[in-house]
């Protein structure tokens, strides 16, 4: 059974819901874990703070991994297959958590069940990607990157308010029945980015798609800005006596999201790129100026929304942008290629950042880092920007071609 039977003018078809529903729980999944291991390995294991810190980030370590194996693979066995076998890895790794072998084991256990959850978000990313009508491209990826905000809400929020009335290892069970829930579902998604007949590739190994990776540099620098906020705003927070407005400061950027990116994303198919893009990098330098200058709850909440606009919308249409400028049958690879950078900057940033810390100061940074969100705007500008109508034109061919 080919795609071709499968497409139509919707975005929310059957399969696009599952995978949404699939997308986001396992997001859930990965930040209920991240805000609430930490803890367990403190109390179960008497480890140190850096540890700790060590037990939660390795995950997204697993994650970097997964992505970077399973986007070569998307495109020589296909991207349902992948799905498939990233969930059976996710079932086994996630068994580890509940067994007593100590704190090198339970490392070993984050590492791994982030690899899983990396191939799981790849394959199902990809088949998201090609479920939609390629002249709504732009709207349907928009869509579907709000199953990573609302995981990466309620994940945190749902972490917290279980561990008061559970045990960790119940929590870790309601996950698993849920992930399993929403797995038992897949066999009902039928389309995949390649066809019965096809010939998987040979040659060398590939990790980055390398006409998404230039684009992908400029998702690299925003997501070091971002990680900034991750890491480091509970500490501002503290510092400038503003704990209450922090602990909102993510529901706004949420809301905020959610009510933007579909919107955006009908801009981009109808419009382009650059009314979108030029426009969040502006929103996000605003924001961390004015982050970095809060003196009252209701800035730093507006710098939450101003962020929701620039980083929240950039995400997905940089997203789009990837995929859009790598070749048809990589799509994968390219989807692959953006979270990467992505997370390269969100996972390393911290590291780097926080050697800037002593001197800066933490609101002294997010202005700082005003310069790395105008880095990645140039780089925009060369990669994409200033080609915009010539891509445009190129597209519209190519779509003449297929009619």
């Amino acid at each position: 059974m080919t795609n071709k039977e499968y497409l139509t003018d919707r975005i929310w078809t059957k399969e696009f819901i599952i995978l949404f529903l699939y997308h986001f729980i396992i997001m859930f999944s990965m930040y209920v874990s991240i805000v609430t291991i930490g803890n367990f390995a403190i109390e179960n294991f008497n480890a140190s703070a850096s540890t700790a810190g060590l037990v939660a980030s390795i995950f997204i370590v697993g994650v970097l991994a997964g992505r970077a194996v399973s986007g070569h693979q998307v495109n020589r066995i296909g991207a349902r297959k992948i799905m498939y076998i990233g969930t059976i890895l996710f079932f086994i790794t996630y068994g580890l958590y509940f067994i007593e072998g100590g704190l090198a084991l339970l490392i070993a256990a984050r590492l791994l069940n982030g690899f899983a959850t990396g191939v799981i978000s790849t394959s199902l990313n990809t088949l998201a990607t090609i479920s939609v009508p390629e002249d709504r491209r732009g709207e349907g990826i928009s869509y579907f990157s709000l199953s990573f905000v609302l995981g990466s809400a309620v994940g945190p929020f749902l972490g917290f308010l279980l561990l008061e009335i559970m045990s960790f290892n119940t929590m870790l069970i309601l996950v698993m029945i849920a992930v399993l829930t929403v797995a038992l579902m897949t066999p009902v998604v039928k389309i995949n980015n390649i066809s019965r007949n096809y010939k998987p590739e040979t040659g060398r190994f590939r990790m980055i798609d390398r006409k998404a990776l230039p684009m992908g540099f400029s998702v690299l620098f925003m997501g070091l800005a971002y990680a900034s906020i991750l890491s480091f705003l509970n500490l501002y927070a503290i510092e400038v006596d503003l704990i209450t407005a922090a602990s909102f400061f993510f529901l706004v950027y949420s809301a905020v999201v959610m009510l933007t990116r579909p919107v955006t994303g009908k801009i981009l198919d109808q419009k382009g790129a650059n009314i979108i893009l030029y426009p969040t990098f502006i929103f996000m330098a605003i924001g961390f100026y004015t982050l970095g200058n809060s003196t009252t709850g209701f800035i730093m909440l507006l710098a939450g929304a101003l962020i929701g606009l620039g980083f929240g919308n950039f995400q997905s249409i940089a997203q789009a942008l990837c995929v859009n400028l790598a070749d048809k049958e990589n799509v994968g690879l390219a989807t692959s290629t953006y979270f990467i950078m992505l997370e390269v900057g969100l996972g390393f940033g911290p590291f780097f950042l926080g050697f800037l810390v002593p001197s800066l100061g933490y609101g002294g940074l997010y202005q700082f880092l005003i310069l790395s969100i105008m880095a990645a705007m140039v780089i925009f500008y060369f990669v994409y920007g200033r080609h915009e109508s010539r891509e445009k034109s190129k597209s519209a061919e190519n779509m003449e071609e297929s009619i």
